[in-house]
């Protein structure tokens, strides 16, 4: 079991579900990150640059794609609790994959440029 395997395995079942989805939708979206612990929290690297990262909460899945994935996303995050450079998804309703997939995808590319 590696380091972001026990950090899900703290968490209710409930809760270990979603922070397992939004594993493996970063991990499909891109699969050359880099996966860690950091910050206390599962964290992901590209081109030896922070990606994004996500935290298990009682009532909250945190995601933090940095500010510039926020801001670009601003539009369709609005409806979720926001923090600088994070946002909450509650545990009550399903993870908006799509965009979570968007925001990744444009780190990536951020990542990418020179």
């Amino acid at each position: 079991m590696n380091a972001v395997d026990q950090y899900i395995a703290g968490f209710p079942v409930n809760i270990q579900q979603l922070l397992k989805e939004m594993r493996k939708l970063i991990l499909e979206t891109a699969p050359d990150a880099v996966e860690s612990i950091s910050y206390g929290m599962p964290a992901y690297k590209l081109n030896g640059k922070p990606l994004v990262y996500f935290e298990g909460y009682k009532n909250h899945i945190g995601f933090y794609a940095t500010p510039s994935g926020h801001s670009e996303f601003a539009k369709e995050l609005a409806g979720y609790k926001q923090g600088k450079g994070s946002v909450q998804f509650p545990v009550s309703s399903p993870l908006p994959v799509h965009l979570i997939r968007r925001i990744v995808e444009f780190r990536i590319a951020e990542n990418k440029a020179p």
